[in-house]
């Protein structure tokens, strides 16, 4: 059941760009311990369920930078292409040598893959586990990822329905080795069984619960498999996913507050440093500007959670609290920085240059590196207004952006302009 990521219920929610709460709760829940190991095999079993690692990341700060782009890839149902670009990226700036599959196109994508798919697999299993213990079905049923080149021992499981406490789940609930793509679905009856593609009746094959004397691990479950992903840590990712809301955009920043201070804000600009939030940003403002009917502009983009000193900074300014703030880009934002500092003409008078559709892609920069000034005066909506400034090359980016508490507790961009040092030529339009 190797590689086909498109057979996988995870790769539909991506392809849907659809957050899967339980998922988030449980992959976030690991990155509070990000653990620097050797090898594949310095972690194994439900001590998965506790740690994030990848084989031979020993940089904390590389380490972080991995973390946050496999989070980016689940949290945000981002395809395995993005997350090659930005694990590139990530192996360029923290030169990166010496890990399995480097020097070949080929050992490349076969690490980008398992790196990718083992997180999105494993802790999209987690989730489903939490959520088939609390809806509470009396069956569940095994189903083969549908592989084109499908292992038989989990072809022959295909369909089986057994009770939630059977043995069977201890060591084979899926996946149950490097690129499988199998899983478990619930059922409350005969009928339900069959039509989530079930055989009520089907039983086990002999000998499922003996061992493999080369794996450790009963037949058809690769070493180190032989744990359902999940089940150890299932209440506390049950009790947490009831905390947050089924909105997109609020899962996409939930979870981060039980993580120590120093590794969320690791993350957040680990995040923010991402290519693909760059680009992201930029295809935001695009499908605002540039809209499409079929792929309209979601109500809210997060830019990545303020760090703990920008959220003392602007406590210290406001009397209240930010913690668990972030920093985001709304439809109104990106049309009011259009409207107001997309002319050529007029930015040229006030010594400033129009913004363009692929500036957008600097705002996580500026959201990291600009340091934060509280500005006098309310915005038009009575809003506090801080503004960051970043100067790139010949420009400097002045961002302001408005505090807002009641519905998404965020720091949202109000606007967007470009200075320039020098004045080249009056823009003939």
């Amino acid at each position: 059941m190797a590689g086909d990521s498109e057979q996988h219920p995870s790769a539909v929610s991506g392809a849907l760009g659809r957050p899967f709460t339980e998922q988030v709760a449980f992959f976030r829940r690991k990155l509070g311990n990000q653990v620097p190991t050797r090898r594949w095999d310095d972690i194994t079993g439900a001590a998965h369920d506790d740690a994030f690692m990848v084989a031979g990341a020993v940089k904390a700060d590389m380490l972080s930078d991995l973390a946050a782009a496999v989070d980016k890839a689940i949290v945000e149902g981002r395809g395995i292409e993005e997350f090659r670009r930005d694990f590139r990226a990530i192996v360029k700036r923290h030169g990166w040598t010496g890990w399995a599959g480097e020097g070949s196109t080929g050992g490349e994508a076969w690490r980008v893959g398992v790196i990718y798919r083992t997180n999105s697999y494993t802790s999209y299993a987690a989730g489903r586990y939490a959520q088939l213990q609390a809806g509470k079905f009396p069956w569940w049923v095994y189903r083969h990822g549908g592989s084109l080149e499908p292992r038989p021992q989990h072809l022959s499981w295909d369909g089986i329905p057994l009770p939630p406490d059977h043995p069977f789940w201890k060591t084979h609930y899926p996946p149950s080795d490097w690129g499988c793509s199998c899983y478990v679905v619930g059922a409350r009856s005969t009928r339900g069984i069959k039509r989530v593609g079930g055989v009520p009746g089907k039983s086990l094959p002999e000998g499922w619960n003996t061992r493999d004397p080369k794996t450790g691990a009963p037949p058809g479950i690769g070493k180190g498999w032989d744990y359902a992903p999940g089940a150890s840590v299932s209440e506390t990712v049950q009790a947490m996913a009831r905390k947050v809301g089924a909105w997109e955009y609020q899962i996409a920043k939930a979870f981060m507050d039980s993580l120590p201070a120093e590794t969320a804000d690791a993350l957040a600009d680990s995040y923010r440093a991402l290519p693909s939030t760059a680009d992201n940003t930029r295809r935001y403002a695009a499908q605002v500007l540039e809209p499409k009917p079929d792929l309209p502009a979601p109500p809210a983009r997060t830019l990545g959670r303020l760090r703990s000193d920008q959220a003392r900074a602007i406590k210290a300014e406001l009397g209240r609290s930010v913690d668990g703030f972030d920093f985001s880009l709304d439809p109104s934002a990106v049309g009011h920085v259009r409207g107001e500092h997309g002319d050529p003409v007029k930015e040229w008078r006030s010594n400033q240059r129009a913004v363009t559709i692929a500036d957008f892609a600097q705002l996580p920069r500026i959201a990291s590196a600009g340091e934060l000034v509280r500005l006098p005066g309310k915005s038009d909506m009575g809003e506090d207004l801080f503004e960051q400034r970043l100067t790139i090359g010949n420009d400097t980016f002045v961002a302001r952006w408005v505090a807002r508490g009641r519905l998404r507790r965020t720091i949202a961009l109000k606007t967007l302009f470009i200075e320039v040092e020098k004045r080249g030529p009056k823009p003939t339009s």
